[in-house]
């Protein structure tokens, strides 16, 4: 074999140094003719490659690659439609292909491989038959389009596809004619669809569970036994169990056909370990450290039931009246009544000293959670809350029945370190006065966005919007725990911890029955681990029930750095006040887990 112009010839010599007697294997490929991204994809498709990189020398290993790479190179170049490719592997002047592999020579001086590529055909005929009415085929699986292997599967994949989506879960391919015709490079593609009878669900079975009991996970799973197959519900089945956290692994299996065309379904899970605790810790040198802690169980009874406890001490050493304590416990129970709705209870005991007011509180709440889509949540139910209330209103006692809705929406693509997409979470909770207050409704709504610009060290954009009201009662009437404030952490950084709020006059505040807050990061990453973020906060704090923006504004800004983990960033914060009259020191630091927002 000749040797290669430099133009085309990656070189790579292994080893130099080496006396001549022990040199090491010298590694030649060439790629003449092959754009940029095509080379780069023979090379990464290649054995001998990898050869290099890892500096292999057994001779038996690098025959075996030199022979494997005939088929791997090949491969390569049909996804990218070269048909009439060349491809010659020479060990130490012979064809590697005609070497023997159990008499492998003594030594290897020299691999030289070449691959030239040739031309890229395209389709002179694309067809795929019979089709499925809902068959949406690849815009590149047509005449005149390049033909490369990959679109070709794509096209077969989406007609069967197309078919289980009828019913036809064992659709297969009966038959492909791929001929090449290399004199005007063209590829006539001639694929047969064998759909199959059209089938129900037939019985489901479980494998692999110890502690969950087997009639729990059938019903969590849902699979509707005697409708129609459709591979969405053993994709919804799969979501809902992995959904309980009690399991490891969910795997989901079709059987084979059974007696009235029925398709048995086989589930198969690996069990999670049933316990589970965890704690965090926050500080700022204004609102103090905050510890958090929680224990879990993933299977209280035997069927999947989450049992939650969780625990928050916070204004440690802050300066934002006193310590804070907050205990609650959450039960959850999957499929109740049916797959896609969990029964849940809360209890929670809180006791707040904050700056304009103390509390004693006790709330609990009976409901359910609707998964209604893949990317919305529901919850409502009803509720009781007492609290024992003193600010400068004076002390007050409040009872009160509540019916609390949520629902959230997420578009994120990462929900620990989002870079693209958007979230929104919405909180309604009409309450009813049994003492203490009259009849009314919080609204509280929290929308955030992110957009990604760039690749090698991309720019992140990320904005926040929280809206906040409280309809009915009027301020002095209103429960303070559901009254709105700003400043800190969570609203503005650089002001004082719930600063902006409501002037009674006197040296007296109350929170606000409207608050409006808007948010606006820019995050740079400088490496895999470290981003460097400009933020800015405002925050609107009115004594109406929507905000008119007749009240009090503060704002702060500053700039943080983001350690990238993998639990998520660990974040440091510095902020100073930009405007508004509220109380603020020059400057604060934030630092936790996770991004702010």
């Amino acid at each position: 074999m000749v040797r290669f112009a430099f133009c085309y010839v990656l070189f790579a010599v292994v080893a130099l140094a080496a006396p001549a007697a022990h040199a090491q294997t010298r590694i030649e490929i060439g790629t003449p003719g092959a754009s940029d991204d095509l080379r780069s994809a023979l090379l990464t498709g290649s054995l001998l490659y990898q050869a290099i990189t890892d500096n292999t020398q057994d001779t038996e290993e690098l025959l075996a690659a030199a022979q494997a790479d005939y088929a791997r190179l090949l491969g390569v170049l049909y996804q990218n439609a070269r048909y009439g490719g060349v491809i010659t592997i020479a060990i130490d002047g012979r064809e590697a292909a005609n070497i023997p592999p159990l008499d492998p020579p003594d030594r290897i001086r020299r691999i030289q491989v070449l691959v030239q590529p040739g031309p890229a055909y395209t389709f002179s005929a694309a067809d795929i038959r019979p089709q499925a009415p809902a068959t949406e085929l690849p815009e590149g699986f047509a005449r005149g389009q390049v033909a490369g292997t990959e679109v070709i599967r794509e096209a077969a994949t989406a007609a069967i596809e197309a078919w289980r989506s009828e019913g036809h879960a064992k659709a297969d391919i009966a038959e492909q004619n791929l001929t090449a015709n290399h004199s005007n490079q063209r590829l006539a593609a001639q694929i047969t669809v064998a759909p199959g009878p059209k089938l129900s669900f037939g019985q489901t079975t479980v494998s692999g569970n110890k502690a969950v009991r087997t009639q729990r996970i059938l019903t969590i799973a849902g699979v509707p036994e005697g409708r129609t197959f459709d591979p969405k519900e053993t994709e919804r089945a799969a979501k809902r169990l992995r959904r309980t956290g009690s399991f490891s692994s969910v795997s989901i299996a079709e059987g084979e056909v059974g007696p009235n065309d029925t398709l048995p379904i086989q589930i198969g899970v690996v069990e999670q370990t049933p316990r589970r605790f965890g704690f965090g810790a926050e500080y700022s040198t204004v609102e103090g450290v905050r510890l958090t802690g929680f224990w879990l169980h993933r299977n209280l009874l035997g069927g999947a039931e989450r049992f939650r406890v969780d625990g928050e001490i916070s204004g440690l050493g802050g300066e934002t009246g006193g310590t804070d304590y907050t205990f609650g416990a959450r039960y959850e129970r999957p499929a109740t009544p049916r797959a896609d709705v969990d029964l849940f209870s809360t209890f929670e005991l809180e006791s707040l000293d904050e700056p304009t007011f103390t509390s004693e509180t006790m709330e609990f709440a009976l409901g359910f959670t609707r998964y209604a889509t893949d990317r919305l949540i529901v919850e409502f139910g009803a509720g009781y809350l007492y609290s024992d209330v003193s600010d400068a209103f004076g002390r007050e006692t409040y009872s009160m029945m509540t019916l609390p809705l949520a629902a959230q929406y997420e578009r994120r693509d990462n929900q620990i370190n989002p870079t693209d997409g958007y979230a929104v979470d919405l909180e309604v909770t009409p309450f009813f006065g049994l003492s203490g207050t009259t009849n009314g409704t919080r609204v509280a709504l929290d929308a955030r966005g992110y957009e990604t610009v760039g690749t090698d060290k991309p720019l992140t954009f990320a904005a926040r919007l929280q809206l906040g009201s409280l309809i009915g009662p009027d301020l002095n009437q209103s429960p303070p725990i559901y009254r709105f404030f700003s400043g800190g952490g969570g609203t503005v950084r650089g002001q004082d911890y719930q600063s902006l709020a409501i002037d009674l006059g006197g040296g007296r505040s109350s929170g606000g029955r409207s608050f409006l807050g808007l948010s606006g990061e820019v995050r740079q990453q400088l490496t895999d681990a470290i981003q460097l973020v400009g933020f800015a906060d405002w925050g609107y704090v009115g004594a109406e029930e929507f905000p008119d923006l007749s009240g009090n504004s503060h704002a702060g800004a500053g700039l943080g750095l983001r350690y990238n983990t993998g639990i998520g960033p660990i974040r440091f914060d510095i902020a100073t006040p930009v405007s508004g009259n509220t109380p603020a020191s020059n400057y604060y630091i934030y630092i936790g887990i996770g991004q702010a927002f």
